[in-house]
């Protein structure tokens, strides 16, 4: 045969044509959909005005937005304009005030009510991991951990957004404080379990509560330094590159205890307050002004013209740290990195490089704990004089 007709697979019957329709005529005819709804009209849209309940999936859709929006510290892209249930903190985020379950928290156990109504801030938003959180922006919100941070967080009117209890925790002052100042300021207080608590740390030591916090708020440097000149005794603490924000925390947990006016830092390449600072400080964060400082030089060169000697603790240092009589006077104490110690710059501008006296041949004292033996000698010769 010719062509392909008796090649395998050959198409022995007509061709399908067209399929004849309605014609738009019979019942299966299309209809219009009508007019287009207005913004104030439309459920889904954030600009609705209207009291009719939402539709399941728009409700989804505008919960979703407000947890985000919680997690991160802002308000929210969704709500009824003009509605009395909604509220926004000092750090742009929601909280619900009506409609919450009542909160009781006993000697011997402790209940605290999912918040009513629209959804609270779920839990597990901002993630904590050891030492380091998991990649965040510097607009992203908190969550602070541990008893004494989290009440002292919470007394210090930080703007904070909800707080997470663990279910069965043992109840101490600390933890009925906490939930009666959050109740006391309309912050929503969500229970979970230790395990869900857990993850959101990423494995941090909680002790079964957590307070999520906007990004922290620092002191403006000119600011401190003016408050500290107004202080009988002014003592300030400098950073040179601590990148360990445990050590961070540790050194301005250091700075409350003997009397020091603030703390400031380099904005790069060093530490910042994050979570892991805070929980390190034991709540003295909430007490101490800390500044991040573009220029770590220049702002210790400033110190000096405002009257303040400074000192730079070098194990090298010239002046032994039992001599510095200087003490008694203005002083701003800058302490190095963990690895490298003071920078050339930075210890070139100092007046005097002080050396901690040790007994043992050891190489050298961690960032913190150098910090500390200095600030309890500068308080104790202060104490003396």
């Amino acid at each position: 045969m010719p062509g392909n007709s008796a090649r395998k697979g050959r198409r022995v019957t007509a061709k399908k044509g067209a399929t004849t329709g309605s014609g738009g005529k019979n019942k299966g005819a299309l209809k219009g959909r009508g007019r287009t709804l207005p913004a104030d009209e439309r459920p889904w849209h954030k600009g609705y005005s209207g009291t009719e309940q939402l539709p399941q999936r728009t409700a989804w859709k505008q919960a979703k937005e407000r947890r985000a929006a919680a997690e991160e510290g802002r308000a929210p892209k969704v709500g009824v304009p003009g509605s009395k249930d909604t509220t926004w903190g000092a750090g742009g985020a929601g909280t619900k005030k009506g409609g919450r379950k009542s909160v009781s928290v006993g000697r011997g156990a402790a209940s605290a009510g999912r918040s009513g109504g629209k959804p609270a801030p779920r839990p597990g938003g901002p993630r904590v991991a050891p030492g380091r959180r998991s990649a965040p922006g510097r607009d992203a919100a908190e969550l602070l951990v541990g008893r004494n941070p989290v009440v002292e967080a919470l007394r210090a009117q930080v703007p904070a957004t909800a707080l997470y209890v663990a279910q069965g925790i043992d109840i101490d002052d600390r933890v009925n404080e906490a939930v009666r100042t959050a109740a006391d300021r309309g912050i929503a207080i969500i229970e979970v379990s230790r395990a869900e608590l857990d993850r959101m740390t990423g494995g941090v030591l909680h002790q079964g509560i957590g307070v999520q916090v906007p990004p922290f708020a620092y002191e403006p440097y000119e600011d401190m330094l003016v408050r500290a000149l107004e202080q009988p005794s002014p003592l300030l603490v400098a950073l040179d590159g601590v990148t360990d924000p445990r050590n961070l925390g540790a050194v301005i947990r250091s700075a409350a205890a003997f009397g020091a006016q603030g703390v400031f830092v380099p904005e790069r390449r060093a530490a910042g307050i994050t979570a892991t600072a805070w929980r390190t400080s034991a709540g003295a964060a909430a007490r101490v002004p800390v500044s991040q400082v573009t220029n770590l030089t220049r702002a210790v060169k400033l110190a000096q013209q405002e009257g303040f000697l400074v000192v730079g603790l070098d194990a090298d240092g010239e002046t032994d740290l039992y001599d510095l009589e200087a003490a008694i006077g203005p002083l701003v104490v800058v302490v190095g990195s963990e690895g490298r110690g003071l920078s050339r710059l930075v210890g070139a501008t100092c007046d005097l490089r002080v050396s901690i006296p040790m007994v043992s041949e050891v190489e050298s004292l961690n960032a913190s704990v150098a910090a500390a033996v200095a600030l309890a000698e500068v308080s104790r010769r202060r104490l003396a004089a």
